[in-house]
């Protein structure tokens, strides 16, 4: 099979679409022959080494997939050979085929087609995780989203909405702010052009953002605590503008703020059946129209390098999807 390979952390450059044995599934497995693998975040860094997660050597990177069983192992009930399914396996996905736990396959929900489902379960897991599961967002209170043209930021724009909330985007160009309102956004922030505190503060009363979403780090994390509440949530989702911030820890005393971390896959891990949930609900949002998972590209799996290259440099809006 073909499958883009990391023989060692480092740079992205250093992948290569290489032909190697198809797996095969030992006891409680399946090999998923994959139709569609979609690009995140975390990907890039598994790559380099900087995950929280370092897969043993060689591997195809790809978290997040969709495709057909082909062949199950010793002790698997379900699924059966033929279902599609979707997966979150964690890397494997930028493959021909991919061996993954059975346990990790999910049944492809009705009306979604292989690229959408390759393109729902991490980033719409981890915004529902964290807006309803680690920081008890309810309805009519002010949901703030940074990134909110990337894959979590989109997400937690449509979910916070579907949560009842008022969600106000902040990206980087009026492009990434008009796709977010495509979405659900009811008020965009520039904070290339706008002061990010100012500007909430603006849109809210006064009050700030109940909750601030933060799947970027960097230089606008500060702005963006600065911008919460009394007694808000600040939640930490990842660092894509690749610095981790130091917050002075006054602005947390000061306003009684709450810092929180969000990390999805060890939550599922801790508590699956709380995932099931998260799940089911997403799938029923989905089928009442409320969540478009936002495919905005597509490549084959030699145009996966270069792709997963421009989300590193955040050149991509939304999620790009690999058609294997």
């Amino acid at each position: 099979m073909n499958a883009l390979m990391c023989h060692a952390f480092g740079p992205i450059s250093q992948l290569r679409l290489e032909h190697t044995p198809d797996p095969v599934p030992g006891p409680g497995q399946a090999v998923v022959r994959v139709r569609a693998c979609s690009l995140n975040f975390p990907d890039a860094l598994i790559v380099q080494g900087l995950y929280q997660v370092k897969p043993a050597l060689p591997f195809s990177p790809g978290a997040e997939f969709a495709g057909v069983v082909e062949s199950v192992g010793e002790g698997v009930k379900h699924p059966h050979v033929g279902d599609a399914v979707v997966a979150f396996a964690g890397h494997g996905g930028l493959a021909e085929r991919c061996v993954v736990d059975a346990a990790r396959l999910l049944p492809l929900p009705a009306g979604m087609d292989f690229a959408q489902g390759a393109a729902f379960l991490l980033t719409y897991g981890t915004a529902l995780h964290a807006l309803r599961g680690v920081a008890e967002l309810r309805e009519g209170q002010t949901l703030l989203v940074l990134g909110a043209a990337g894959g979590v930021g989109l997400a937690a724009v449509e979910v916070g909405k579907a949560l009842g909330a008022r969600v106000l985007a902040a990206a980087s160009s009026a492009a990434r702010l008009e796709l977010a309102q495509r979405h659900g956004a009811d008020a965009g922030i520039d904070y290339s052009t706008q002061d990010l505190r100012r500007r909430v503060l603006e849109l809210s009363d006064g009050r700030g953002a109940d909750v601030v979403l933060d799947p970027v780090g960097g230089s606008y994390a500060e702005s963006a605590l600065r911008a919460t509440a009394w007694r808000g949530s600040y939640l930490v989702v990842g660092f894509a503008a690749g610095e981790i911030p130091r917050l002075p820890l006054n602005l947390v005393l000061l306003q009684e703020r709450r810092v929180l971390g969000v990390y999805w896959g060890e939550a599922l891990q801790r508590d699956p059946q709380a995932h099931l949930r998260d799940v089911e609900q997403l799938v029923s949002w989905f089928s009442e129209g409320r969540l478009s998972p936002p495919v905005t590209e597509r490549v084959g799996l030699d145009g996966a390098l270069d792709a997963l290259q421009r989300m590193t440099a955040r050149q991509i809006m939304g999620k790009v999807v690999v058609d294997v």
